[in-house]
C-alpha cells in the first residue's frame, strides 16, 4: 500500500504539471488572439480617423473655392453692370442732354472703376450744371474730393470735402475722408478736428470712434515738440 501510494504521487504530479503547462499554453493562445484583434480594431479605428480628416479638409476646401467662386461672380456682374451704366450715361452726355445728376452718376460710376481723371471731369461738369439744394451738392463734392485723393491730388480733394462739410454740416462721411485725408497729409490735429465732429452727429461711428483716440495719443505725443521750418 505504501509503494501504490508513492507511485501515485508522482503521477499526480506530473498530471498537475501537465495540465498547468496547457492552461498557460491555452491562456498564451487567447491572449496572442486578443492582441491581434485589438490591433485589427485600432488599424480600423486610425483608418476611419484618417479618413474623417481626409473628407473635413475636402469640405473646407470645397467651401472656399465656392466662396471664392460667389465673389469673383460677383465682382463680374458689378463690372457688368457699372459697364452698362456708364455706357447708358455716356450716350446721354454725347447727346447733350445730361443733367447734373446724370453727370454726377457717371463721375460716381467713373470712381468706382478707378478711371479718376473721367470722374473728375464729369463731376466738375456736374457742379457746373448743379441747379438743386446745397446739401445734394455736397454729395458731389465729396465724390469729386475722392477722386483727387486716389489720384494723387490730395490738397485738392482736402478743399472739396471742405466745401462738402460747409454745405452739409452734418455729412458725416465727408467729415470722415476729411480727417482721412488730413492724417494722410500728416496734419493730426486738423484730422483730430475733423474725427470729432464726426462724433458729434454720430457718437458710435466705428470709423471716426478708433481713429480719433489713436490722434489724440498722437497730438499729445507731439505736443510742445517744435516743428522745424521749412526756411530753416
Amino acid at each position: 500500500m505504501v509503494e501504490d501510494l508513492n507511485v501515485k504521487k508522482p503521477l499526480v504530479v506530473v498530471s498537475a504539471f501537465l495540465f498547468g503547462q496547457a492552461l498557460w499554453l491555452i491562456s498564451a493562445q487567447l491572449a496572442n488572439a486578443s492582441e491581434i484583434t485589438s490591433g485589427d480594431a485600432v488599424y480600423e479605428i486610425g483608418e476611419l480617423f484618417e479618413l474623417g480628416i481626409q473628407l473635413s479638409y475636402l469640405l473646407l476646401l470645397l467651401g472656399l473655392l465656392g466662396v471664392g467662386t460667389f465673389f469673383v461672380i460677383r465682382q463680374v456682374l458689378v463690372r457688368r453692370e457699372l459697364d452698362l451704366s456708364a455706357k447708358e450715361l455716356q450716350e446721354q452726355v454725347r447727346s447733350g442732354d445730361a443733367s447734373a445728376t446724370e453727370l454726377f452718376e457717371l463721375g460716381a460710376v467713373m470712381l468706382r472703376r478707378k478711371f479718376y481723371p473721367a470722374a473728375t471731369k464729369f463731376l466738375l461738369q456736374a457742379i457746373e450744371k448743379w441747379d438743386g439744394d446745397d446739401q445734394d451738392l455736397a454729395q458731389v463734392y465729396n465724390a469729386l474730393g475722392v477722386s483727387y485723393v486716389r489720384d494723387g491730388k490730395l490738397e485738392k480733394g482736402i478743399n472739396q470735402f471742405e466745401t462738402a462739410v460747409k454745405l452739409q454740416p452734418g455729412y458725416v462721411t465727408a467729415w470722415n475722408n476729411l480727417g482721412d485725408a488730413y492724417e494722410k497729409k500728416k496734419d493730426y490735429k486738423s484730422a483730430l478736428k475733423a474725427f470729432e465732429e464726426v462724433l458729434l452727429f454720430d457718437p458710435n461711428n466705428k470709423v471716426a470712434r478708433p481713429r480719433r483716440d489713436v490722434l489724440k495719443d498722437r497730438v499729445q505725443m507731439y505736443k510742445g515738440v517744435p516743428i522745424k521750418s521749412k526756411d530753416r
